[in-house]
């Protein structure tokens, strides 16, 4: 549950005080996230007030099943990065602002989503979406591994 709002919140950070625009791909890939905290503090509080296990296990899995899931996610947007396949048609596309009887000057204060096709950043060759899908895949590992450890 901590690594997970870890991540999402790095992801938060990076755009509310690094001033990276997250693309329509990368925000899909904190859902996994948005969910997961919530069904992992649920898992902990299971195992905490020794609820069935059944029910601990049955979260952890899910848990594991939605970083599967963010894994996915995290390897797609790499791959449109990389030029490997093609993003969403509609990935950067921006609609006209509404007609508010303003002129063209006031349309440039727009903020226009960056492509899904071009990392903002890359650290040590990865970009935001690599690292994700390394951090999906480590808590993956995690919740899954213990939806199958033996007591």
């Amino acid at each position: 549950m901590l690594a997970m709002a870890a991540v999402v919140g790095a992801a938060l950070g990076f755009e509310h005080i690094g001033g990276y625009i997250p693309c329509k791909l990368c925000l899909e890939q904190r859902t996994p996230y948005y969910l997961g905290v919530p069904l992992m503090a649920l898992a902990a509080l299971s195992a905490w007030l020794r609820w069935p296990a059944v029910l601990t296990r049955a979260l952890l899995a899910a848990g594991g099943l939605l970083m599967l899931y963010g894994l996915y996610l995290g390897v797609f947007h790499s791959g449109v990065e990389w030029g490997w396949w093609e993003g969403p048609a509609d990935c950067g596309v921006v609609e006209a602002p509404p007609s508010t009887g303003a002129g063209i000057l006031d349309a440039i204060n727009t903020v226009i989503p960056p492509s899904c096709d071009k990392a903002a950043l890359r650290i040590l060759g990865l970009s935001f979406a690599g690292w994700n899908a390394v951090a999906s895949l480590v808590l993956a590992a995690v919740a899954l591994g213990g939806a199958v450890r033996k007591a």
